[in-house]
């Protein structure tokens, strides 16, 4: 049997949080390649279909994202306060709402698949593959925020090896059954663009498993708690520091779904899915940005926990020189290779396919420094109780600049080469909005704790309960 873990009142470094998240996230990303390259056998129409599933499916995590930006922030300031107890609580309390919340956004990507799959305008065909994509990955909602729950709280608590352990088996499921279901491999049958969506809803259920039975054995840093968690307090808290993350997801996403609409409405599949190929060859600068994102967003809540907000704006300022250091190397290399890369995912690219992805690729790589102070910057952030103002940068970063500016495009009948440009102009406006904030005292006193009796970190809590008073983390 593993060894029962114990709380640690230890900060962790930025390089433990942000090494194992990365490599987390790039193993995701061979899974996202592994996927692309497999359904990029089908034809363009498969490509795109997958990336409309993908933004569908992103689409309806609002209301996950907006309860694991609380966890993130309120499990961070109670560990940085060594309150171990209230932290398992909140953990506790973050998972059935994501569960609450998994399965009521499920309901119409399964229900209304092929009606959200043709708002794109793109052909039937393509339609009809993407509602097919869209329709299954709903079914695993509710494992995909089980995983996603439990292991947003762990990094949290400063604990990124064990969702990284828990990403190896997922992947080791994930690749083989895309390679089976896709294809039509080892007797199983030619799935299609259906057999990546349960492909990837069969891996993200084993990653659920895995999760909930090391939790429940108390052999990871986080208390399973069984009793306490369920005052409405601890509710309220979560909902109030997520629900700008929520706001701003929905945001993004209706942002987002709004540029592809245009995009494949107005210059067609070939442009449509080189959007996608380019997102894919870009995937590995915005996982390593992600990594620096969740370790500057625990660093800054648990600092500020701690009582130090120095050290809070320290950790912000060292993940954003990391993130754009090592983000903009990647694109470097990316972008001089892109054409390239279009060949790697498709046998037998349309000509005016590779020509659009080689121009995004460059748009995108203009951008990666900018999108370092997204990651680092914004992660902290949330980290730090501050959802708000990241969502409002959103708004008037993507709605404001990015949909206005295509919407001209359009209107104009421009070139497509300037509907890329707007995510550059975007990224402009986001960074320095974000950058002006983080320079200001007023991110750091969002989430007041009152005072309260921390748990001992030489003295493991009971499982379950104890007798400590749990402090409450009220967020103004």
């Amino acid at each position: 049997m593993l060894p029962r873990v114990k709380p640690s009142s230890e900060r962790p470094g930025l390089g433990s949080l942000a090494f194992p998240s990365i490599i987390t996230n790039l193993m995701f990303s061979l899974v996202v390649i592994a996927q692309t390259k497999f359904v990029g056998e089908l034809g363009e129409q498969a490509i795109a279909a997958v990336g409309m599933g993908q933004r569908v499916f992103f689409a309806t995590q609002a209301l996950l994202m907006a309860i694991t930006a609380g966890t993130t922030a309120l499990v961070a300031r109670s560990w940085g306060a060594q309150n171990y107890q209230e932290a398992g609580r909140m953990t506790m309390a973050s998972l059935a709402l994501s569960g609450i919340a998994s399965v009521a956004s499920a309901i119409p990507g399964i229900v209304f698949a092929f009606e959200i799959s043709s708002v794109f305008g793109v052909d039937e065909e393509t339609t009809r593959l993407a509602a097919e994509n869209i329709r299954w990955m709903s079914v695993f909602n509710l494992a995909f925020a089980v995983n996603f729950t439990i292991g947003a709280a762990l990094r949290a608590a400063g604990d990124a090896w064990t969702p990284f352990w828990i990403s190896v088996a997922v992947n080791i499921v994930n690749i083989p059954l895309l390679y089976a279901l896709v294809l039509g491999h080892w007797g199983f049958p030619a799935l299609g663009v259906k057999g990546a969506a349960i492909a990837g809803g069969v891996a993200g259920l084993l990653g659920a498993a895995i999760s909930v039975v090391l939790w429940a054995g108390q052999w990871v840093r986080i208390e399973f708690v069984r009793v306490g968690w369920m005052e409405k307090h601890r509710f309220k808290q979560l909902l109030n520091v997520g629900y700008p993350a929520g706001l701003e997801m929905i945001v993004f996403q209706v942002g987002y779904f709004f540029f592809l609409v245009l995009l494949g409405n107005f210059y067609g599949t070939s442009a449509f899915a080189a959007y996608s190929l380019s997102g894919t060859m870009f995937m590995l600068c915005m996982v390593v940005g992600f990594g620096f994102s969740i370790a500057g967003s625990t660093l800054a809540g648990q600092h500020l926990g701690a009582n130090d907000p120095e050290g809070a704006v320290r950790s912000g300022w060292r993940a954003l020189l990391y993130a754009a250091l090592s983000m903009g190397t990647l694109a470097c290399v990316i972008v001089f290779n892109a054409e390239a890369i279009v060949y790697v995912f498709l046998s037998e690219p349309d000509p005016q396919t590779v020509t659009y992805s080689v121009q995004i690729a460059w748009m995108l790589a203009l951008s990666t420094p900018l999108m370092a102070i997204e990651f680092a910057i914004g992660g902290a952030l949330r980290g730090a109780g501050d959802t708000r103002f990241p969502m409002v940068s959103t708004l008037i970063g993507l709605i404001g600049i990015r949909c206005v500016i295509a919407i001209a495009c359009v209107l104009l009948s421009l070139d497509v080469i300037y509907m890329f440009a707007a995510m550059v102009a975007e990224n402009v406006v986001k960074g320095g909005l974000l950058i002006a904030r983080y320079r200001t005292d007023r991110w750091k006193n969002l989430i007041q704790l009152s005072s309260g009796t921390p748990t001992n970190p030489a003295v493991p809590a009971e499982r379950g309960h104890g007798s400590a008073k749990a402090t409450s983390l009220k967020s103004s």
